[in-house]
């Protein structure tokens, strides 16, 4: 029976490290106002005077887990790159990757579920190899998130939170009887609650995409959040779908080591864990350090929990589990060959 397994990760980050402090002035904030409300410390954000798009720290990232896997590009069926933030308009960021790759027909999907990019990049890779359809696939979650934040004071609810970062996955399927690879997957999706997180242009329903007025005049094409309603769907959607995985996969909670979130606010992942009644050191939590870098959050956690060595043995069991804009929910269950 065909399995996806994780064969690698990688990371990379932007060179430039913005603390707390210096976004105090820039956004009318302080140290212990971000921190209180998100947990977050510092992120990472592109260089000013850089041109670097998502693609950009995809690559990083994926020649990163290219070499510890021992693939080279050519091995490569399939890439599937889960960004909100492309480089341009289009073509997809996939297809921009595949090029700095060297590659030229190898096939190339991109992801809009933001948020929860990687898991439904996840499980459509899963999808891909249990179908027979690939059987190398290069899995990135990449985000520039920097250089369309609205950095005033009138944009710094969202501003804080929002860092820049990229991560790759090299998955492969197996023959194998074993119980490892993916084993469950669960995805949701309520359009309804769109405009509870949501970045409006450019925009294709308007009579005009792009006007002098809109650009000089609207914040409407800056990220826009209700935060209170988001915390309290994630509050109740991640418990529900983290006991549907689990019971989908025939498993219980207690056979879980780690559980991987999506990294949006470090409230919602302790208060998260509370209503699990998990011990906090079951839940791995590194948005201190950067941001929320949506698509990129889950991979890259993933990829540092395996270098610190608290995942990555023979039958460790990790889940991952997101909530995002869409609203866009859900969870996998993996377990380590």
């Amino acid at each position: 029976m065909k399995k996806s397994i994780i064969r690698s990760t990688g990371r990379a980050l932007p060179s430039r490290v913005v603390t707390n402090d210096d976004l105090v002035e820039l956004l009318d904030t302080s140290d212990e106002w971000i921190k209180q409300r998100t947990g977050i410390e510092q992120r990472y954000w592109v260089p000013e005077d850089q041109e670097i798009g998502a693609s950009d720290l995809g690559f990083d990232a994926s020649l990163i887990a290219l070499d510890r896997a021992g693939w080279t590009p050519e091995d490569i069926d399939f890439i599937i790159f889960a960004t909100l933030s492309p480089d341009i308009f289009f073509p997809g960021s996939g297809c921009l990757l595949q090029d700095k790759l060297g590659l030229r027909s190898t096939p190339a999907l991109d992801i809009r579920q933001q948020c929860t990019g990687f898991l439904y990049g996840l499980a459509t890779a899963d999808s891909y190899i249990k179908s027979g359809l690939a059987s190398k696939i290069l899995l990135v979650g990449a985000e520039v998130h920097s250089t369309g934040l609205d950095k005033t004071p009138r944009g710094r609810d969202v501003s804080v939170i929002f860092g820049d970062g990229a991560a790759a996955l090299c998955v492969e399927g197996v023959d194998t009887d074993e119980n490892i690879g993916v084993i469950a997957s669960c995805l949701h999706a309520d359009g309804k609650q769109a405009d509870l997180l949501f970045a409006e242009l450019p925009a294709s329903r308007l009579p005009e995409r792009i006007t002098v007025d809109l650009i000089q005049n609207s914040t409407r094409h800056y990220a826009s959040m209700n935060g209170r309603a988001v915390f309290k769907n994630a509050l109740k959607k991640l418990p529900e779908v983290t006991k549907e995985t689990l019971e989908k996969a025939n498993m219980k909670l207690e056979d879980v080591d780690l559980i991987i979130p999506h990294q949006a606010n470090l409230r919602i992942n302790q208060a998260y864990c509370d209503i699990l009644k998990l011990d906090q050191s079951k839940m791995f939590n590194n948005i201190q350090k950067y941001g929320n870098t949506t698509a990129a959050t889950i991979p890259l956690a993933l990829d540092e929990a395996m270098e610190q060595g608290l995942i990555g043995k023979k039958g460790d069991v990790v889940m991952f589990t997101s909530l995002g804009a869409g609203l866009t929910w859900g969870g996998i269950l993996y377990i380590f060959p």
